[in-house]
């Protein structure tokens, strides 16, 4: 397979605003092209078309989330409309990927979706999603990779600065999908103790791994190669596809995290995952863009992790 990495962008995804002044705002897509452009990565990547079967999209998402939580999505005005096609861009990154058109793929989408579940029903353009996010990108993506493509099992790693609590939900009594997250523990949305490993079937499968205010590369990489890959080694967890909730409100001066991840930690994050992907299932990976709230640091850190994601 020739190895190539993916870009998922549309410029329809900046049509999404919350209010002005807010920190989940277009700018940081705009920041993200702009520092890609000038480092060249833009002519490195190979443009993602979203899948384009409405029947295909909608029965994913309801694979997930409730009916009353996708139709009060759907009737907010343009949100809805830029949610579906983000989760679609993302299903059309998973189907490249899959299918052995790109070994990998970053998708730089809004809205972010790793809080959600189903409790936004009945939206009524005050309520901003939960955490900001309105479809789960990363689970529905999953689930899609095991019942389009045969997935058995599936790899979720999380970096972002919150914990992703709804991804948590899609799949706690679940053995197939393994969720993996780094966060801080004591800030939105107050959930990911070390304690929460998994319900029933899936005991075992869900690894939360909270880190002290101000953590920094050090104690990141340590829990990735000292708490997640011991761990995918005991259960003998070998992934069919590696999905990455890839949120950069963990690096250094970011508006709403505390921690101090810098670029290369973020690229060396990149790395681990990339090995992971290579051993199990010839690289297959697709990551997703999740927080980030200041966009030039933002931008920065997806440069480094899409040139890492590249070299792979």
């Amino acid at each position: 397979m020739n190895a190539k990495t993916g870009f998922v962008f549309n410029d329809r995804f900046m049509d999404h605003v919350l209010q002005v002044g807010h920190p989940e705002s277009p700018e940081r897509l705009r920041a993200i092209k702009s520092h890609m452009e000038q480092q060249g990565l833009l002519d490195a990547v190979t443009d993602i078309t979203s899948l384009d079967d409405s029947q295909a999209i909608q029965e994913a998402i309801a694979n997930i989330h409730s009916p009353d939580h996708i139709n009060s999505v759907l009737d907010c005005n343009p949100t809805g409309d830029i949610a579906l096609l983000a989760t679609a861009s993302v299903l059309g990154a998973v189907r490249d990927v899959m299918e052995g058109t790109l070994k990998n793929a970053f998708c730089a989408i809004r809205p972010p979706g790793h809080h959600a579940h189903n409790n936004s029903a009945h939206y009524d353009g005050r309520n901003q999603g939960e955490g900001f996010c309105f479809f789960n990108n990363v689970a529905v993506a999953a689930r899609y990779a095991q019942n389009r493509y045969g997935c058995k099992n599936v790899l979720i790693l999380d970096w972002d600065y919150h914990h992703g609590n709804g991804t948590e939900w899609s799949f706690y009594e679940d053995r197939s999908v393994f969720f993996f997250s780094t966060h801080a523990l004591y800030t939105y949305p107050g959930t990911g103790d070390p304690t929460r490993t998994g319900y029933n079937d899936g005991l075992g499968y869900n690894l939360n791994v909270p880190l002290d205010n101000y953590a920094g590369d050090d104690e990141i990489i340590y829990a990735w190669e000292e708490k997640l890959l011991p761990k995918l080694d005991e259960l003998q967890f070998s992934p069919d596809l590696v999905l990455i909730s890839a949120g950069f409100d963990s690096r250094e001066e970011d508006l709403l995290g505390t921690f101090r991840i810098t670029d290369h930690g973020f690229a060396t994050l990149t790395a681990i995952a990339g090995e992971i992907a290579n051993r199990h299932c010839e690289g297959k990976l697709v990551s997703m863009l999740e927080g980030g709230y200041y966009p030039d640091g933002e931008a920065k850190a997806v440069c480094a992790h899409l040139s890492k994601l590249i070299e792979n």
